[in-house]
């Protein structure tokens, strides 16, 4: 698959192109994205969204981290987690271009399978993303993590929506485990205090809050 082709997709496509994947779909992908491991060692998973602030599994240790070649942006509508076939939102992927800076989790290898089991559920409800290893930079040197990039080809890809396109989006979003909104805040609240830069995102983040101040 060339990553460099895209559909192009400002519009969110039809109800019926959405596919939930099943528990046989997830553990053939993480049978291929673990082909190399050892069975032993520890795993480092790359968070760059929800990830940073509702992990939502153990974990040895975490480390600021930095990829290079992928960006943080809302580039998948979200017909499952965050919004619905019918009415989709907007979820964060990691697109090609540029750097992104999250945290890097450190998972014990006895509890990986089971981690990683639960960790397909939530990010991969379909095929919009592609497991990759990525050079993560750290503080305390450079290690290898899991990366859930996106898959361009996947007909829930959003590309270049504007401003007002993502806020509607968002806006309208709300799906098993919550509103839109509220994702797109908390990730923006949790860069920020975790000193993470991220100025588009709080571009957004502004405009969100303050057209929910003006309603309220």
């Amino acid at each position: 698959m060339n990553a460099s082709v895209h559909r192009s997709t400002r519009q969110p496509p039809p109800p019926e192109a959405f596919r939930l994947r099943d528990d046989a779909w997830h553990a053939a992908s993480i049978r291929q994205t673990l082909q190399h491991w050892d069975g032993r060692s520890d795993l480092w998973v790359f968070g760059y969204g929800s990830l940073i602030w509702r992990p939502e599994f153990d974990f040895l240790e975490a480390r600021r981290a930095r990829i290079h070649g992928y960006h943080r942006a809302l580039c998948l509508w979200s017909r499952i987690n965050r919004g619905t076939p019918e009415q989709p939102g907007l979820v964060f992927g990691l697109d090609l271009g540029g750097s992104c800076t999250g945290r890097a989790f450190r998972i014990a290898a006895d509890q990986a399978p089971d981690i990683l089991q639960n960790l397909w559920r939530r990010e991969m409800p379909s095929a919009a993303y592609i497991p990759r290893w990525l050079r993560c930079h750290t503080a305390d040197g450079i290690l290898s993590g899991l990366v859930f990039t996106m898959n361009r080809q996947d007909t829930g890809y959003a590309s270049d929506l504007s401003l007002d396109q993502i806020l509607a989006a968002v806006r309208q979003g709300h799906g098993r485990y919550g509103a839109c909104t509220d994702y797109v805040l908390q990730t923006a609240q949790a860069l920020n205090a975790a000193d993470i830069p991220d100025q588009r995102l709080q571009a957004i983040a502004q405009a969100l809050q303050s057209s929910h101040s003006s309603f309220s």
